[in-house]
């Protein structure tokens, strides 16, 4: 994501904003390989016999944000943000959909779940939605940084911040995570 907060997808989210058709067609042309890159991280975190494909995800993903008036409204930043958003809430209902031995069971990554949890979709969930409540700036960067599989820099450029900042806050959304889910489990 290195495209500045000025840059070719902010103004193509202005001018679909707009109203511009044609602006819909070439903003998908611009975000789809980051779109499909943030895909195919949270796939790589599934099981392997997951019957949802990255790009199935990706096409699901950007036409629930394209019928979000609040995305063309942002910019970019938060359009990225609200993907790995779309992305979370599609893979979360897909898994709900889905039989399963442990009703609910996401894989989650060792990097926010304590070893050995046996943590389910609820779980998880319920401590995004709280991290969201109690340090909205702190849950952007794990979306991004954990759900996008951003960079630091990348995260940075995304948020308009510094990489110092984003670090802070990824150290403490995955703290807090940690704390809550390991709580959840107690």
């Amino acid at each position: 994501m290195t495209d500045p907060p000025h840059g070719p997808v902010t103004q193509l989210l202005d001018s679909v904003k707009d109203g511009d058709e044609a602006a819909k067609a070439e903003l998908w042309a611009v975000v789809y390989e980051e779109l499909h890159g943030m895909a195919r991280g949270y796939m790589a975190r599934e099981r392997g016999n997951h019957t949802l494909q990255a790009t199935a995800l990706v096409h699901e993903a950007y036409a629930r944000l394209l019928g979000s008036e609040q995305i063309h409204q942002r910019g970019r930043s938060y359009f990225f943000a609200a993907a790995a958003q779309a992305m979370r809430r599609i893979l979360i209902e897909h898994a709900r959909r889905q039989p399963s031995d442990r009703p609910g069971h996401l894989a989650i990554d060792p990097v926010l779940m304590p070893e050995g949890s046996d943590a389910d979709i609820e779980t998880l969930d319920r401590a995004l939605d709280q991290l969201a409540k109690h340090d909205h700036e702190a849950h952007e960067v794990v979306m991004l940084r954990f759900f996008a599989g951003l960079s630091v820099e990348a995260a940075a450029e995304t948020l308009e911040t510094s990489e110092r900042t984003i670090k802070r806050r990824w150290a403490y959304g995955r703290t807090w995570l940690f704390q809550e889910l390991t709580r959840e489990q107690s």
